[in-house]
């Protein structure tokens, strides 16, 4: 698993819940180290140790914690470059949603080692929206649906989504139903930075 990855969930541990719980994650879970470097890559098993640690550290089932990950992903004001790159997406939640069907591809000319989930968004009718989600890490659809929620909420948009399990395949469904696009007032967003000077 990529560094990053796992970076990501040493920081959403420690800006949430304090250095002492990550110390006792990585203890529990039989880390010879306390922080992960994000360029590295780590073996996938020692990802899974850690989140499952995490979750009994924090007596949250795993998919819970997936899903407070991915809001803290788009949400703390330490991680508003991830932000940016999805309000790229589009000027509206749709158009968001309908961008992520080449997230996958935009992130591979970043990072090119880096695994993102595969995601396809369908209009299914009446703003009803499928995602499914493939990742290489089982339950990361309930960190899209924790993603999802803060965008939802950064666009101002009123959802309703629902992680509706997995195909045979391995795939995750998520469940999207717009009830209101323009519900409130979105977070302020400007797709050219502003000049300084």
């Amino acid at each position: 698993m990529h560094g990053m990855i796992n970076r990501a969930i040493q920081c959403f541990v420690t800006d949430t819940y304090g250095v002492q719980t990550w110390q006792r994650v990585t203890d529990s879970a039989g880390l010879e180290f306390a922080n992960f470097e994000p360029m590295l890559n780590y073996r996938d098993q020692l990802t899974l140790d850690v989140l499952g640690q995490a979750a009994r550290e924090l007596k949250k089932p795993v998919e819970t914690f997936f899903e407070d990950l991915g809001t803290y992903l788009v949400s703390h004001p330490n991680l508003e470059a991830i932000r940016r790159l999805l309000r790229f997406g589009g000027e509206n939640f749709v158009e968001f949603l309908f961008s992520l069907n080449d997230l996958e591809g935009r992130a591979k000319l970043a990072l090119p080692d880096l695994e993102v989930p595969s995601l396809k968004v369908e209009n299914l009718k009446d703003g009803t929206f499928r995602m499914t989600c493939m990742g290489t890490m089982p339950g990361v659809g309930y960190a899209m649906v924790g993603v999802m929620r803060a965008m939802a909420d950064d666009y101002g948009a009123l959802v309703f989504l629902e992680h509706a399990g997995w195909k045979d395949s391995g795939e995750e469904i998520i469940t999207i139903n717009l009830l209101e696009a323009t519900y409130s007032e979105g977070r302020q967003f400007e797709l050219a930075g502003r000049a300084v000077g």
